[in-house]
């Protein structure tokens, strides 16, 4: 039961087209072609292209690679724009924007070459992007699934709230989830691989696994293989194992 997952994107196209080589240089290896490749989410903001990793991304669908692409938070806040230039996402704090230099829809709008977002009238901005963003992006972020369950591993973007079902998860916790997700300690029930927090490197806690490494903030973009209950991050030299924190 092999599956591939790839970190928070933020717009990077570079760092997930290399990502993507370094799953079929693993591929080769082990000889498996069909294994899924999990996108963790946040495909937008902050980094340079979000245009093009949304069109890399819609190409490899497509094209029918085993490929899931969850949605984000930042997903989500783009799409939101999109419908509503006044949205405010219920998972962001209520004096932020989602083209606040801090959360990066001005570099989004930026790749679709709608400039300087952050001095403009929200619905000046709005009408121009309705303009130039595609429409099949917009259909393809707002279809995403919010979590993807394979073996033992159930893979989402933020994380999930302790002591509910997964059928009962809200939406709003599955993509935004910090504190009383990283906090516990006990069983899931499978191991939860996830991104929305960076860390400095792909931590294995036990319970849960962070693979953001903060890609969005000039890091790395961070690649696992997961193959039961064994980890490995995917380096330019082949598989590094990752083992679980002594607490």
């Amino acid at each position: 039961m092999r599956t591939y997952a790839i970190g928070d994107i933020h717009g990077h196209l570079d760092k997930l087209e290399e990502a993507h080589r370094r799953i079929a240089e693993d591929r080769v290896r082990v000889g498996d072609t069909d294994a899924p490749v999990v996108h963790i989410g946040d495909q937008v903001d902050r980094g340079p292209d979000s245009r093009g990793v949304i069109d890399y991304l819609i190409r490899g669908h497509e094209a029918g690679k085993p490929w899931v692409t969850l949605k984000g938070n930042h997903d989500r806040m783009f799409t939101g724009f999109m419908a509503d230039p006044d949205s405010h996402d219920a998972g962001l704090r209520a004096e932020l924007h989602w083209i606040h230099p801090r959360l990066g829809g001005e570099t989004t709008l930026a790749s679709y070459g709608v400039e300087r977002a952050g001095e403009r009238l929200l619905h000046d901005l709005h009408e121009e992007a309705s303009s130039k963003v595609p429409g099949a992006h917009m259909t393809f972020l707002r279809g995403l699934p919010t979590s993807f369950a394979r073996g033992g591993v159930l893979f989402v973007h933020a994380g999930i709230r302790p002591g509910v079902p997964l059928a009962a998860q809200s939406e709003d916790d599955l993509l935004w989830i910090r504190r009383d997700f990283h906090d516990y300690r006990g069983d899931f029930g499978c191991l939860v691989v996830h991104g929305h927090t960076p860390v400095d490197a792909v931590t294995h806690y036990g319970n849960r696994l962070n693979i953001d490494s903060g890609a969005g903030y000039g890091h790395a973009l961070s690649t696992v293989v997961i193959e039961d209950d064994k980890v490995w991050l995917l380096d330019g030299l082949g598989r590094e194992a990752i083992r679980p924190t002594l607490s």
